[in-house]
């Protein structure tokens, strides 16, 4: 694949190169999107060590929004918190790491190792970390629980936004299956010969706002693993990759009670069942709503 920067930032989350305009073009169309981050190990990872070695990071963001048609973010779906240089944090969990387009970041953090809470969900104290001067904490939520998270800016020497835009759309419906763009035949032939799939769902985070209906238009884009097709009743399904799901805004934030993760089963009448993962609890419910949805085929 070929990837393509179309956004950089500078250390003041400045655009030196590119634009928003261009990323957000980029998610609409399905593109899979990587940031570029560098730093300092002893003001970043370990601010007692006497390393001024630059790191340089690139991540994947394996679930992308696109908020009013015109807000792109992103979220590291399947990442493990790694302490650098050597393993693993000490408590297994997801860091579920969220970069908006203008370098404003976020983490939820699901513990996965069953130790109880402490607190109950709610605002929490909002400390910067010791002796990191280029962190700067904006709100925090849930400490003590089962799933902190909190908002903030750390100031990057460079954020780079590069998009590979490998995927091809061959089908687009609307939440009772009926066809706006492409064809059903187009998806499955691409399926059969080997293809990924990848899908857009359209209003997946509705219920997440704060009231009935308030929830900011929004898509959000996640590849698919197995995809499965009836020959007799015409119907295609896919089971995702794990999606993370946060209250759509400008820009996109954690809070309380306003995100969630886990497994989407989608098909071509739209049809969608959202396993979710409370992520205080860890425990499932299958969720069922209608959606319009986007196909994507590499």
């Amino acid at each position: 694949m070929t990837w393509t920067c179309v956004l950089q930032l500078d250390a003041e989350r400045g655009i030196v190169a590119g634009s928003a305009e261009a990323l957000c073009e980029a998610i609409r169309h399905g593109a899979d999107l990587r940031i570029q981050t560098e730093f300092r190990h002893n003001e970043h990872i370990d601010v007692t060590s006497d390393s001024r070695e630059l790191v340089r990071e690139v991540a994947e963001f394996g679930v992308t929004y696109l908020v009013d048609d015109r807000w792109a973010a992103g979220i590291m779906s399947l990442r493990q918190p790694v302490e650098l240089p050597g393993g693993f944090g000490p408590r297994p969990s997801m860091s579920f790491f969220l970069y908006n387009q203008d370098g404003q970041q976020a983490i939820a953090r699901p513990f996965l190792d069953g130790r109880p809470p402490t607190c109950a969900p709610g605002p929490s104290g909002n400390d910067p970390p010791a002796n990191m001067p280029k962190y700067h904490a904006q709100d925090s939520w849930d400490a003590g629980t089962n799933a902190p998270s909190h908002n903030f800016v750390y100031d990057f020497d460079v954020f780079r936004y590069c998009v590979s835009h490998a995927w091809r759309e061959v089908l687009a419906h609307d939440a009772e299956g009926g066809v706006e763009w492409g064809s059903l035949e187009d998806l499955v032939e691409a399926f059969s010969a080997g293809c990924a799939v990848k899908i857009g769902v359209s209003g997946l985070c509705e219920d997440l706002a704060a009231e009935a209906g308030g929830a900011m238009p929004h898509e959000v884009f996640m590849e698919t693993g197995s995809c499965y097709y009836y020959t007799e009743r015409k119907l295609f399904m896919a089971g995702s990759h794990p999606v993370v799901r946060v209250r759509p805004g400008i820009p996109m934030r954690y809070e309380s009670r306003a995100w969630d993760f886990g497994w989407l089963m989608v098909r071509t009448d739209g049809h969608v069942v959202n396993r979710r993962c409370d992520p205080y609890t860890l425990g499932f419910t299958d969720l069922q709503s209608r959606h319009r949805v986007r196909w994507f085929v590499r």
